[in-house]
């Protein structure tokens, strides 16, 4: 390989984040995995803030933050 070449070659960085998010009912922000593999809940009201999809979650709240 040329020189020229193996400079456009790039390591692949993950589809996937962490989000700091807000729960609509009671305020509580929450870290969760955004391709997540089961619902999560807020852990004040319980509300679902995330549910699984089998590949990135359907986000039911508000995003604060996408931390990397």
């Amino acid at each position: 390989m040329a020189r020229n070449e193996k400079s456009k070659v790039l390591i692949p960085h993950p589809k996937s984040r962490f989000l700091r998010v807000k729960c609509l009912n009671c305020g509580n922000q929450q870290i969760v995995f955004g391709c997540s593999g089961t619902d999560v809940q807020c852990l004040v009201c319980g509300k679902t803030l995330l549910q699984s999809t089998g590949g990135k979650a359907r986000i039911l709240t508000k995003i604060l933050e996408v931390l990397s």
